[in-house]
């Protein structure tokens, strides 16, 4: 089952069941599933038709297009976590604001969705983990300076996408390059 199918399938059943939280949390990330399809449709639709005046046999190509556009631009799981991941963050930076303004009723509120919205997501690389992937990335780019870290970046992230969050990885990255 898809990613996007299961949490349309789990907000069916916190309704049912009443769970005003899950319920609350599962909504808005399928609004931000949505809102990312609208922008990757919006994307694609400029690629494709980057002219307003079409002539008319251009609109027929148009509108048998529209169909395939519609496909094209519905999320594969990868970009599903994308937009997790980006809520789970959205939340943790909320977390520090109300906890910095004395909200602690916020920022547990906060903690609950976090938990709710990291069941869709694979389980989290441990720290040790991801400086031992950290280490590999670095010596396979001959990284030697603060300079080099894009270069371990982009080896990096396609292999922890989802698995940890960017932020850490980048400041385990800084750490081993400034020894």
């Amino acid at each position: 089952m898809e990613l996007k199918q299961k949490i349309q399938e789990d907000l069916k059943t916190a309704l049912k069941e009443k769970k005003e939280l899950e319920l609350s949390v599962l909504r808005m990330l399928g609004a931000a599933i949505t809102n990312k399809e609208k922008e990757k449709r919006y994307k694609k639709t400029r690629q494709n038709f980057p002219s307003e005046n079409l002539s008319g046999q251009g609109k027929e190509k148009r509108e048998m297009s529209e169909e395939e556009l519609g496909k094209e631009s519905q999320l594969i799981d990868e970009e599903v976590l994308e937009v997790i991941s980006s809520e789970v963050k959205k939340r943790k930076e909320a977390i520090l604001l109300f906890e910095k303004g004395e909200r602690n009723d916020l920022a547990e509120k906060e903690k609950k969705e976090i938990e709710i919205l990291q069941k869709y997501l694979p389980e989290q690389l441990s720290e040790e983990e991801v400086k031992k992937l950290a280490k590999e990335a670095v010596g396979k780019v001959g990284a030697k300076e603060i300079k080099d870290m894009g270069k371990v970046m982009a080896e990096l992230m396609p292999k922890i996408k989802g698995k940890a969050d960017g932020g850490s990885v980048s400041k385990i990255i800084r750490e081993l390059l400034a020894q």
